[in-house]
């Protein structure tokens, strides 16, 4: 029996803050190879060559490590880093751990510091076969080092797949990660100065813990509300800033989220789009409750930013007005709470024709348009006129069909 690679084994076998590694493929391959190279002594076949079975487990190790990378060091220090262990969460979270938790987090990474070490030629030399086998390579890497950095860093990284994505989703009850997100550039968005910077401002305040207010942004079509959200969101993600869509059917979930975020380290900003209410309609008072009101309250580490072409957020007639209650002015008064609870509303109004002219130039200036103020500024102008009025989004639209040589 070679005991060498049979402590390999127990030892990957013992692991349990980092259990989960176990299940990698390269290291449960590692673990089958070590059972395997201990209990045959690298020699499985009457004639002293390795039995197919060992020469297989060798090669499944190389296939799960190869489409990821030949450095097995690397490749060891790069799931260590990405395991969302309870551990982790409970440093997140500011939860203090035992000593025997300490300790045993260094020495599971003590552990596989030694197999991201463990050379390639010690174990083809102890399966001592002398056809082809692939390799892997070795290089210099501190896990615990790397380990302790990753967790000083988690408010502004985070953990899971909060660490690998910036714009989430809703699916049934599960986040999910939006692999394509609309990445706009704050730093390419033209016109709104004002109402940028107010959206800007309550996002730092977010960032820096010091209250920041739920946030309504509301006006007519097309002048960048959700694209604004978006950008901000973008431009902060570097400093723990994360974005969660929910759709208007799915308010009555927001507490639920509102309590499974409430020890991320992250900051998250929960982005409604399009926000309007027929009467009657549940999900209005499962917002009203998530605002303000609520038993549970809002975690410091979450806001609320929604959009919405109506200002107080509900489709009313003339006939709601008059109706046939007797106390018409409370249901009024119900109505427009909703937009009273957040603690910003910002109008988005659409522009002018003088800023609208001021932001198709500065889009045509960024997309290197050759034209005239003159003609720019005919030209715009009767593509808003036909495309029904002036906004940012009718400007981005009309610079894009000058770049196409159609407008």
């Amino acid at each position: 029996m070679n005991k060498e690679f049979a402590a390999y084994k127990s030892q990957l076998d013992a692991l349990t803050v980092f259990s989960a590694l176990k299940q990698d493929p390269v290291v449960r391959g590692l673990r089958r190879l070590f059972a395997e190279l201990a209990s045959s002594g690298g020699k499985g076949n009457p004639g002293g060559e390795p039995s197919d079975e060992l020469v297989g487990l060798y090669a499944d190790v190389l296939a799960a490590l190869y489409p990821v990378t030949s450095d097995l060091s690397r490749y060891i220090q790069q799931i260590v880093l990405a395991d969302d262990n309870f551990y982790v969460r409970a440093v997140a979270a500011g939860k203090p751990q035992s000593d025997e938790i300490q300790t045993a987090v260094r020495r599971e990474l003590n552990i596989l510091e030694d197999l991201a070490a463990l050379p390639c030629g010690e174990v083809r030399e102890a399966m001592d076969y002398h056809g082809y086998l692939p390799a892997w390579t070795n290089s210099s890497v501190h896990l615990l080092g790397s380990f302790t950095e990753k967790l000083r860093r988690l408010p502004v990284t985070g953990y899971g797949i909060f660490a690998r994505h910036r714009f989430f989703r809703l699916a049934g009850e599960e986040i999910l990660p939006v692999t394509h997100p609309d990445v706009q550039p704050l730093s390419r968005l033209f016109g709104y100065e004002r109402e940028r910077e107010m959206v800007i401002r309550n996002t730092e305040a977010l960032l820096s813990g010091n209250g920041a207010s739920n946030m309504l942004l509301y006006g007519d079509a097309g002048t960048g509300k959700s694209t604004t959200i978006k950008a901000v969101a973008n431009e902060y993600a570097e400093k723990g800033l994360r974005l969660i869509e929910i759709k208007k059917d799915q308010l009555l979930q927001i507490p639920g989220i509102l309590e499974e975020l409430s020890d991320n380290p992250l900051k998250f900003i929960l982005f409604i789009d399009d926000l309007s209410f027929a009467e009657n309609d549940d999900n209005f008072s499962a917002l009203k409750a998530a605002l303000e009101g609520s038993v549970a309250g809002r975690s410091a580490n979450t806001v609320i930013y929604a959009t919405s072409n109506r200002r107080h957020l509900v489709r009313e007639t003339f006939n709601d007005r008059e109706g046939d209650e007797v106390h018409v002015n409370d249901s009024l008064q119900e109505t427009m709470s909703l937009a009273a609870r957040f603690g910003l509303a910002i109008p988005f109004q659409k522009p002018d024709r003088e800023e609208y002219f001021r932001i198709v130039r500065a889009l045509a200036d960024d997309a290197g348009v050759d034209i005239s103020d003159e003609d720019l500024a005919r030209k715009a102008e009767a593509h808003a006129i036909r495309r029904n009025g002036r906004s940012p989004r009718t400007a981005r639209q009309f610079v894009e069909l000058l770049q196409a040589g159609l407008a």
